[in-house]
């Protein structure tokens, strides 16, 4: 039933959703044309795609607990860390996206919730090496693979926090003056999601973006993006599928948008 649920909203989606020709704002049509459409190589992607091709090969077992993907705490369970790096992991073409969204925001802070491996922190602090990175783990030895990876990466600039969001995320939050870049996933139920939302709004300016995974990995998900939408500090979102953005530009005419990657 869910893959035929979420199929159907993928194809949905792309039926309905544009590319940069049908975008009329002229800051989503920049977005669209420089940023989410930039299929461009570039130096840092090599890099960082050889630590994913040896998490793919690393056969450690580790106990993987999962604090985020159902009602309750599921209790730990063995997986191998190639398991993990196989499924768990955002594909290098979404992760390279969150490279280019945050390059395009040059924040001075990120916060990541859910650190996995650390692949996609790697791209993030690649993006902006100024910014102060926030990464935020449920599983202490998932934790610990991405402490690795870090430690190889030379990677100084960089908070690995382990614990239950509800009770890591407000200490983070509260220690900045303003948030800049969010990116939320690792836990994909609709009263957290929107929980996290309303801990970040106090903080968001101008130039904030937040990005929301998972938009449509399950009907509460979706009900959770829909509520985002319509809050009234939101001015622009961008539905992606698998991600959503969320922006804060005062002066813009509220409006979402759909876009097809």
């Amino acid at each position: 039933m869910f893959n035929l649920r979420f199929a159907k909203d993928y194809l949905l989606h792309r039926f309905k959703a544009k590319n940069r020709h049908g975008l009329h704002s002229p800051f989503v049509y920049r977005l669209a044309d420089k940023i989410i459409y930039d299929f461009n190589a570039k130096k840092v992607y090599a890099g960082i795609e050889k630590v994913r091709d040896k998490l793919l090969i690393d056969n450690r077992v580790i106990n993987v607990t999962d604090l985020g993907a159902g009602s309750h705490v599921n209790p730990d369970r063995k997986k191998k860390v190639s398991d993990i790096a196989r499924h768990a992991l955002k594909p290098p073409k979404l992760a390279q996206l969150l490279y280019r969204l945050a390059k395009d925001v040059n924040p001075r802070t990120i916060i990541e919730l859910g650190t996995c491996l650390g692949i996609t922190t790697l791209y993030l602090q690649n993006a902006a090496p100024e910014a102060k990175v926030y990464t935020l783990e449920g599983c202490p030895e998932t934790a610990a693979i991405a402490r690795e990876n870090f430690k190889e990466a030379g990677l100084n600039n960089l908070d690995l926090i382990t614990g239950n969001f509800d009770e890591t995320l407000p200490g983070v939050i509260h220690s900045l003056n303003q948030l800049d870049f969010v990116f939320v996933d690792g836990n994909h139920q609709k009263e957290a999601t929107l929980k996290y939302f309303e801990w970040c709004l106090p903080k968001v300016h101008e130039g904030t973006l937040l990005i929301f995974d998972d938009i449509y990995w399950s009907e509460g998900m979706k009900e959770a993006w829909a509520e985002i939408k319509v809050h009234p500090k939101v001015t622009a979102t961008i539905d992606l599928f698998w991600i959503g953005l969320v922006y804060f530009r005062q002066g813009q005419a509220k409006e979402n948008f759909l876009i097809k990657i």
